[in-house]
């Protein structure tokens, strides 16, 4: 009950401890082993989805935002630390203060079906993801658009497996095209939203050292999943993520502008 506390609430742990009848140590340690618990059974909650819940989310993220063979959303969260101690310049993000930039993909329902809760602040995004678990699992795994794609903002490269819109709409259609990965790829938005009112410990500063900062960040994560899959009622629906990450316009090679194309040209 201290920890979910402390994740509902993102107060001090004196605070936390004081109006529980605990003393601040008492609640650290509380939090270590809870958040070290939950992250033991993390592939358990956390997991890349069956060819069965491919299926369905495709087919319910055509019903909901109109685009065809999304399998997830991918974006990026800021998470606020106090400044490190060590390499205090890296976690410095493009709004100036300092961050974790979380990685995370979700299916229809929101739940996390990836996360990557490892990079400092001024990381890119299209770095993160390059380097991701996922990215090596569909490069050497993704056969083509029938194992379906994920969609990103302009800040990622786009891909075979990661579909990102048009930078400039040059007709109806890529316009078109636009749109629905807009309000397709908006799930992601309003989950992070969801998460961090939810936990908002992750709304607020955190005063920890980063690398127990990232572990937090995955045992809420979990929780998350857990909430979803017991129905707990999420009272904002049109949640946005007010923090997001800082994004820069991806301007290397876009080795997926044929799948777009093709895309646009069959669907829109």
């Amino acid at each position: 009950m201290l920890v979910l506390r402390f994740y509902a609430s993102g107060s001090f742990m004196e605070v936390i401890g004081d109006t529980m009848g605990f003393d601040k140590s008492t609640v650290s340690r509380a939090v270590n082993r809870v958040t070290d618990a939950l992250l033991a059974n993390k592939d358990r909650f956390i997991k890349w989805p069956s060819q069965e819940e491919i299926a369905r989310s495709k087919q319910n993220f055509f019903t909901r935002g109109g685009f065809p063979g999304v399998i997830g959303c991918v974006d990026g969260t800021h998470v606020r630390i106090q400044a490190p101690t060590e390499d205090e310049a890296v976690f410095v993000n493009r709004k100036g203060y300092h961050s974790i930039n979380v990685q995370a993909i979700c299916d229809h329902e929101g739940k996390f079906i990836n996360i990557d809760a490892r990079w400092p602040g001024s990381t890119h995004d299209s770095h993160i993801f390059r380097t991701s678990e996922v990215s090596i699992f569909l490069e050497g795994n993704h056969r083509g658009v029938e194992d379906g794609y994920l969609l990103g903002d302009s800040g990622y490269a786009c891909s075979r497996f990661l579909i990102t819109p048009y930078l400039h709409h040059a007709n109806p259609s890529e316009e078109a095209f636009n749109a629905a990965h807009c309000r397709t790829r908006n799930t992601i938005e309003r989950v992070f939203g969801w998460w961090k009112r939810r936990f908002h410990v992750l709304h607020s500063e955190i005063k920890m050292k980063p690398a127990k900062v990232c572990r937090i960040i995955g045992a809420c994560a979990i929780l998350h999943y857990t909430a979803l899959s017991l129905k707990e009622e999420m009272k904002d629906d049109d949640a946005q993520d007010d923090n997001p990450a800082a994004h820069l316009t991806y301007c290397g090679p876009e080795d997926g502008r044929a799948i777009r194309n093709f895309i646009t040209r069959t669907y829109f």
